[in-house]
C-alpha cells in the first residue's frame, strides 16, 4: 500500500515504524505535522495514500484529513485510556502492566475506534528508555497487525464505546506533579518523579539559588547527607541525598534566559560548573574553593559488585574466558571525555586474560556517535567537534586494531552515525530485533569518520554503502541483517537482552574453532593493512570532517544548534525527512 506518515518529528518510534512498514514493501511517505496543518494537507494531495498512520503525533490532524481518509494514531496507553502525558501517569502511578493502543483518528482525542493493541510490562526504567524498548516493541506489533487488518478489508475495529472498555482521562502532567520535596520524598519516589522525565520535560528543581531541569535519576547505596545536599560528582553526574538514601542525576537544562531561550541539557557538573555562585560573583563549580560548593569527585570503579547500587556510565566485568565492557550514555551521545574514558577501559579490558570481549551498549542506546550537546555549550563549538571526533576514531581504532580474541557489539537499542561504526568496527555484531539503525550522517551536514569507509564497504559492498549514507534512511535490524550490516539478530525482549548476550557470548567462548577464528582474523587485519593502512581511512575522512566543522558557513552548525534545542527542520515536503530529527 502507499502509506503516509504524520509525526510530530520522525523519533525512534517513528523511524522503527517507517522501517520495518518499508521491509513489508508498503511505499511509504513521512511529513512533519509540526510544519502545519498545510503542510499535513499537501502532503496527503501529493501522496493519494491508501492509508494515513501517526506513530507520534503531539498535535491533532486537520479535520478534512481524517474525514476523508483512514487515519490510524498511535497512543501509549491502553484501550480507554486518552489524554496527551499517557507514560508519565503510568510510571507516576507505578502500573505493572501498561498498552499501546492504535486507534481511528476522529474529533475526540483518543476515543476512536481500536484496531489494534498490544500489553507491556513496565520496567523500572526512565520514561525514554521504556518508550524506545517496551512501548516501541508493543507499538510496532500494533501497527502492523492494524496495517494488515486495513489491508485484508474484512476487519471492523472496536468502537471504545463496549462495556468492557474503561475510559480514563488523564490530562498534561504538569511540574506540580512532578515537583520534589527533599525534606519528606523517600528515595523511591524521587527515582520515579525523575525516571518519569528524565528526557522531557525534566523536573524543575532549584541548585544554588537557580532553577534548573534534572534529567534521569538513579540510586546510590552508600553516600548519605542532609536532604536535598550535592555530595558528590563521578563522571560528571552529580550525586544528592535524600531523607533515605542518594540518587545520582546524569544531567541537567537550566531553564529559559535572555542569554538562551531554548537551553538544552547536558552533563549535570558542567551544568553546574557555568551557575552563577550564590553571592553573585564567579560562577560555581564542583572544584571551587568555596567549602559549600566543592564536591567530591567519586572514582569510577570499574567492577562493581553485583548488589551495588550506584551509578556509573563505565562498567567491566568478566564471565569465565568472555570480557563485558558494559556502557550507557545518555541519549547516546559520547562526548570527548566518553570517548576518552571508555578507551582507557578498553585497553584495561585488553590485559584480561579473555578469548572473546563484549562491547555491551545496554538497554537503550548503543550510541549515536559524538555528543552534539556538549558541542554546542562549548566556547569554541568547532575545536570542540574535532577534539571529540579524535576521540571517537582513537576508540573505534583501538577496537579494529585488536588482533588477539575476538570483539563482539552487543546492540541492545538503537545507533547512528559514528556509534554505529563503533559496532561495526567489532569482528561481530548482535543487534535486537526492535532496534533501528542509522549508518549515514548525512543529516547532521557531515561526511562522517570513525573509519566507516573501510568497515561500511567492507560488510556490505561499496554500491550498498554508497546508497545506506546517500539515501540516509533508518533501517530495522532485521533488514540490516540481510544486508550484511549485522551478524546476528537477537529476538528477545529488551530486559531479556543482556541475559541472552551473555549466554551467546559464552556458548562463543566456548566453540572449538576459536583459536582459529581469532588467528584468521589477525590475518586479514594484516592483509588489509598492507593494502591501504587504516591511517590513510582516517586521515581522509578527518581531512573532509576538519574542513566542515572550521568552516563557520557549513550547515553542519545550523543543523546541529537545531537539533540540541529540538527546533523544527526546515524541510516540509514528505519525502525529504527533516535533517536532524533522524538522529
Amino acid at each position: 500500500m502507499d502509506i503516509l506518515l504524520v509525526v510530530s518529528a520522525f523519533n525512534s518510534l517513528s523511524q522503527r515504524v517507517y522501517a520495518e512498514l518499508s521491509d513489508l514493501e508498503h511505499r511509504v511517505d513521512v511529513v512533519l505535522a509540526s510544519h502545519g496543518a498545510d503542510s499535513v494537507r499537501a502532503a496527503v494531495t501529493e501522496v493519494q495514500p491508501e492509508l494515513i498512520v501517526a506513530p507520534m503525533l503531539k498535535t491533532a490532524l486537520p479535520e478534512d484529513v481524517w474525514q476523508e481518509h483512514t487515519c490510524l494514531i498511535v497512543h501509549p496507553g491502553p484501550p480507554g485510556d486518552r489524554g496527551p502525558a499517557s507514560l508519565d501517569w503510568a510510571i507516576d502511578e507505578e502500573a505493572p502492566r501498561w498498552g499501546v493502543t492504535v486507534l481511528q483518528a476522529e474529533a475526540a482525542m483518543d476515543a476512536g475506534d481500536v484496531w489494534a493493541a498490544e500489553s507491556f510490562t513496565v520496567s523500572p526504567v526512565g520514561k525514554s528508555d521504556l518508550y524506545r524498548n517496551e512501548v516501541s516493541d508493543a507499538a510496532s506489533a500494533a501497527v502492523l497487525q492494524a496495517v494488515q487488518r486495513y489491508a485484508e478489508g474484512s476487519y471492523k475495529p472496536r468502537s471504545q464505546s463496549d462495556p468492557g472498555t474503561a475510559v480514563v482521562w488523564r490530562d498534561f502532567f504538569r511540574q506540580e506533579r512532578r515537583w520534589i520535596d527533599w525534606e519528606k520524598d523517600s528515595t523511591r519516589t524521587v527515582l520515579r518523579k525523575l525516571r518519569g522525565a528524565d528526557s522531557q520535560p525534566g523536573v524543575l528543581d532549584e541548585l544554588l539559588g537557580h532553577e534548573v531541569f534534572l534529567h534521569g535519576g538513579h540510586p546510590e547505596d552508600r553516600l548519605r547527607g542532609r536532604p536535598g545536599e550535592l555530595l558528590a560528582t563521578r563522571a560528571g553526574a552529580i550525586c544528592r541525598a535524600t531523607v533515605d538514601g542518594a540518587v545520582w542525576i546524569p544531567e541537567l537544562r537550566p531553564r529559559k534566559s535572555s542569554g538562551d531561550p531554548a537551553p538544552f541539557r547536558r552533563p549535570a557538573a558542567s551544568v553546574l560548573d557555568g551557575l552563577p555562585s550564590p553571592s553573585g560573583a564567579a560562577p560555581a563549580r564542583a572544584g571551587s574553593g568555596d567549602p559549600a560548593l566543592r564536591l567530591p569527585e567519586m572514582p569510577v570503579a570499574l567492577e562493581l559488585p553485583a548488589a551495588r547500587q550506584t551509578w556509573t556510565d563505565i562498567r567491566y566485568r568478566q564471565h569465565g574466558d568472555v570480557g563485558f565492557l558494559s556502557f550507557s550514555f545518555p541519549g547516546g551521545a559520547m562526548s570527548t571525555d566518553h570517548c576518552r574514558r571508555l578507551l582507557a577501559t578498553y585497553r584495561y579490558a585488553l590485559t584480561r586474560s579473555t578469548s572473546v570481549l563484549v562491547l555491551d551498549g545496554g538497554r537503550d542506546f548503543f550510541s549515536n556517535g559524538i555528543h552534539l550537546n556538549v558541542i554546542e555549550a562549548a566556547a569554541d563549538p568547532a575545536g570542540e567537534s574535532w577534539a571529540n571526533l579524535n576521540a571517537m576514531d582513537d576508540l573505534v581504532e583501538a577496537v579494529l586494531r585488536t588482533t588477539d580474541r575476538l570483539v563482539v557489539a552487543a546492540v541492545g537499542g538503537n545507533a547512528a552515525a559514528g556509534g554505529l561504526m563503533l559496532a561495526l568496527a567489532a569482528d561481530e555484531v548482535w543487534c535486537r530485533t526492535g532496534a533501528v539503525l542509522n549508518p549515514h550522517y548525512r543529516r547532521m551536514g557531515l561526511y562522517g569518520s570513525e573509519f566507516w569507509t573501510y568497515t561500511l564497504p567492507r560488510r556490505v559492498g561499496a554500491r550498498t554503502a554508497q546508497k545506506l549514507t546517500e539515501e540516509a534512511l533508518p533501517l530495522s535490524a532485521a533488514h540490516a541483517a540481510r544486508i550484511g550490516l549485522v551478524d546476528r539478530l537477537v529476538p528477545v525482549a529488551a530486559q531479556e537482552f543482556g541475559a541472552e548476550t551473555q549466554r551467546l557470548a559464552t556458548e562463543l567462548g566456548d566453540a572449538p574453532d576459536l583459536l582459529q577464528r581469532i588467528t584468521a582474523k589477525a590475518a586479514a587485519r594484516r592483509t588489509d593493512e598492507n593494502e591501504r593502512p587504516l591511517a590513510e581511512y582516517r586521515r581522509d575522512e578527518l581531512a573532509r570532517m576538519r574542513a566542515i566543522f572550521f568552516d563557520p558557513r557549513a550547515e553542519y552548525h545550523a543543523l546541529r544548534s537545531a537539533f540540541v534545542r529540538k527546533l523544527p527542520g526546515s524541510s516540509a515536503r514528505p519525502l525529504s525527512l527533516p535533517a536532524g530529527d533522524a538522529r
